[in-house]
């Protein structure tokens, strides 16, 4: 997904984060969330930036699981092989909010369905 691709360029550039879409990455995710609502950075502000996070946590769960991407409305999603279907990009504000983490949503749309 290129809201994927955009942040992890632009992390890499800006705040010198590397991230690898690994599971392992998305701890560093969520702390860079954390420290952005710490700050005090209104919702609307960061809004991009969120949309972008949940996007590269999404990316996480497609190659970790064989996932596809799922589009409708504006909103996209991830469906898992097994039929579940997971919404990152709301999982980034949820976390922004304080009440998420996108290390734990991937842990659990992995959880059984790892690729071999």
């Amino acid at each position: 997904m290129r809201w994927a691709a955009d942040v992890v360029a632009t992390l890499r550039e800006g705040a010198r984060l590397r991230l690898d879409y690994s599971a392992q990455s998305l701890w560093r995710v969520d702390r860079m969330i954390e420290e952005i609502r710490r700050e005090g950075t209104p919702p609307a502000a960061v809004e991009t930036v969120l949309r972008g996070l949940g996007a590269y946590a999404g990316e996480v769960i497609v190659r970790q699981t064989g996932a596809e991407w799922w589009a409708s409305g504006g909103e996209h999603w991830i469906r898992t092989p097994d039929g579940r279907l997971w919404d990152p990009v709301d999982e980034a504000r949820r976390c922004f909010a304080g009440d998420g983490s996108l290390r734990l949503l991937c842990r659990d749309a992995t959880d059984g369905t790892r690729r071999p």
